[in-house]
């Protein structure tokens, strides 16, 4: 492995680890709407479902669809993107209220 896969290769699992921090702040910024109940709450766990199988369903599509990428390193690279696009975004939203 290059010096320069090498540096792609640790990147991704930075951005990885990056990922699973940022949603671990969406799953509990989540968990307390949740937990207020009423239909703020039940309108969140619906929110939540349908995100969640939307984001898959579109992740999916783009690589059967060959829109992802065509290497390892590129689909890895395309997949972490598009879910930290989601959980950044679902954070914001989360943060204002």
């Amino acid at each position: 492995m290059t010096g320069t896969a090498y540096a792609a290769w640790m990147k991704a699992g930075m951005d990885t680890w990056l990922l699973g921090a940022e949603a671990g702040t969406v799953m509990a910024l989540r968990m307390a709407r949740i937990a207020t109940g009423g239909a703020a709450g039940g309108a969140e766990a619906e929110l939540m479902v349908t995100e969640k199988v939307r984001a898959a369903m579109e992740l999916q599509t783009r690589f059967m669809t060959g829109a992802l990428a065509l290497t390892p390193l590129g689909a890895v690279q395309g997949t972490l993107k598009h879910y930290r696009r989601k959980v950044a975004a679902n954070n914001k939203r989360l943060s204002r209220r």
